[in-house]
């Protein structure tokens, strides 16, 4: 079964979570207005924002999504997105991954993971050794620790980031390989978008460029929209999730808070889901 397949995976007892239905914002007056909801076409689906290694807040989250599941069963499979950012900053970016992994592999649920510029950085070190020194600037250190492998002490020696490359590739997971290098970058359900950092405005969905879906900020952010669909989107750390017409932005900087986000969209209904680690790092 769904849930107890879950449960398994993702056991860890955690003191805090919430579920915050989002018409208590609107009714409150919090951050958005809107008159007409957007729709999902009948499918309830999760997308979660950057985890960052944080495997100690994505475990309870994805039991809370399991519990809500259970709670109220969909008439269909419910659909998860990760949002991108798995790795770096946090201690443990492997065991993220290896999570991931097991939710693409659990029967009833369908999980879509989608590529984020801590991802791309990845990818660029194993092509590039010398990018290292500047993955190391991002938060890379701690994701190469999580795999066995030890930074160099010194930034600047070429031939000591060559070989903690080669250590990189001889330890990596095929499945962890193949994992980085297929990441989706944009995916669409009924009025909504899901993408890792956003979109660049007045450009069309099939022109946009990879480097404004992982990197884009302050013109999207600044952005009131609309951009064609509603955007989910992580990469830009808020104390709160950003809720508003054009745009859900709900990265809430989990790699230093603890606090890890999740929305939860079926048709009207939209509501947000919140655990909150006990560690905090940076």
């Amino acid at each position: 079964m769904f849930v107890e397949a879950v449960a398994r995976a993702a056991y860890l007892a955690v003191p805090q979570t919430r579920t915050i239905p989002l018409f208590l914002d609107r009714l409150l007056g919090r951050h958005r207005k809107q008159d007409i909801l957007p729709t999902t076409g009948g499918r309830r689906v999760y997308a979660v924002g950057d985890v960052h290694g944080r495997l100690d807040a994505l475990q309870p989250l994805i039991r809370a999504i399991a519990d809500d599941l259970e709670a109220a069963p969909p008439p269909e499979p419910a659909l998860l997105v990760f949002l991108g950012d798995y790795v770096d900053r946090g201690p443990e970016s492997k065991g993220v991954v290896d999570l991931v992994l097991k939710m693409r592999a659990t029967a009833g649920l369908e999980t879509r993971a989608l590529k984020g510029n801590h991802e791309e950085a990845l990818l660029q070190f194993l092509a590039e050794p010398s990018f290292g020194a500047t993955w190391m600037e991002h938060g890379g250190g701690p994701t190469l620790v999580s795999y066995g492998v030890q930074p160099p002490p010194t930034r600047t020696d070429n031939d000591a980031w060559a070989r903690a490359r080669d250590e990189l590739e001889r330890v990596l997971p095929a499945e962890h390989r193949a994992f980085y290098e297929n990441l989706e970058l944009m995916l669409d359900v009924g009025d909504y978008a899901f993408v890792h950092a956003g979109v660049r405005p007045g450009i069309a969905w099939d022109q946009q460029a990879e480097r404004d879906l992982l990197w884009i900020r302050q013109e999207f952010l600044q952005e009131k929209g609309p951009f064609g669909k509603v955007i989910v989107h992580g990469h830009t750390p808020m104390e709160e999730a950003q809720l508003t017409r054009h745009r859900l932005g709900i990265d809430t900087g989990c790699y230093a808070t603890g606090v890890l986000t999740a929305v939860r969209l079926q048709d009207a209904d939209q509501r947000l889901i919140q655990v909150k680690a006990e560690r905090r790092f940076g």
